[in-house]
């Protein structure tokens, strides 16, 4: 078996304890609240829920997620960019952090990552990119992951990706981007359809982050290893797929 020069983490469920579902249902309540002075809420979630399935949906390397949430956003409620994006950024300055208290941190995570760097491995956060890098890095930070604490050698975000999950070419992207063949890297997530499923079809080694033992006996074929992100650490360190 090959050695690895790349580690692709997801965040969610995976570095960082979060349900999605919670989180979400915590998530658009407060920052349809927010942009009330701007929009109606109930007219922002249906443009903001419509330009998200526009950045999932895109795969022209020419145009960021970024560039397509906001063109579609901006076409259909006829808001101006320029005063949204501001207003909007501010949010996840200021209120977004407000959402920690819905998530805890993995103790093994920020070990974990050490470990990856000390072994001279490329570090992805591989999180879907749909979200601004700064609510990314709010995270990280919840996780004991900091951007400010290790040298990433890529976050993906809205700002800089032109694909996203589950679409294989979110992956390829990621692999061009870090120079590093899908025969030498491994991605590390909770999800089947969003992680475990794409990575596989480009070529990754995968690491499902699960705790149902039936559907890991279901899918034991499919997938590299799985378990809770210890099993994760200690497999790594004892040399698997490093030596």
């Amino acid at each position: 078996m090959p050695s690895i020069d790349a580690v692709l983490f997801d965040l969610d469920d995976t570095l960082l304890e979060n349900d999605m579902d919670y989180f979400l249902s915590r998530y658009f309540p407060m920052i349809s609240e927010y942009v009330q002075p701007m929009i109606e809420r109930e007219r922002f979630m249906k443009e903001l829920l419509f330009a998200t399935q526009n950045m999932i949906q895109n795969q022209d390397p020419n145009v960021t997620n970024h560039d397509i949430f906001w063109s579609v956003f901006c076409e259909r409620t006829g808001l101006e960019q320029e005063e949204m994006e501001p207003f909007v950024d501010k949010f996840y300055r200021q209120e977004f952090p407000k959402l920690r208290e819905v998530t805890s941190p993995k103790s093994i995570a920020n070990k974990l990552v050490h470990f990856c760097f000390d072994n001279h491995l490329k570090v992805v956060i591989a999180t879907n990119p749909l979200f601004p890098l700064k609510a990314i890095e709010h995270r990280l930070e919840w996780a004991g992951v900091a951007t400010n604490d290790f040298d990433y050698a890529l976050v993906t975000a809205y700002e800089n990706m032109f694909s996203a999950k589950p679409n294989p070419t979110y992956y390829r992207e990621i692999l061009s981007k870090i120079e590093v063949n899908p025969s030498r890297a491994i991605m590390v997530g909770d999800d089947w359809n969003n992680d475990m499923v794409p990575a596989n079809r480009v070529g990754l080694f995968t690491f499902w982050i699960t705790h149902d033992s039936k559907a890991w006996s279901e899918r034991s074929r499919e997938v590299d290893g799985f378990g809770n992100l210890a099993d994760f650490y200690n497999r790594l360190s004892n040399g698997w797929l490093l030596v």
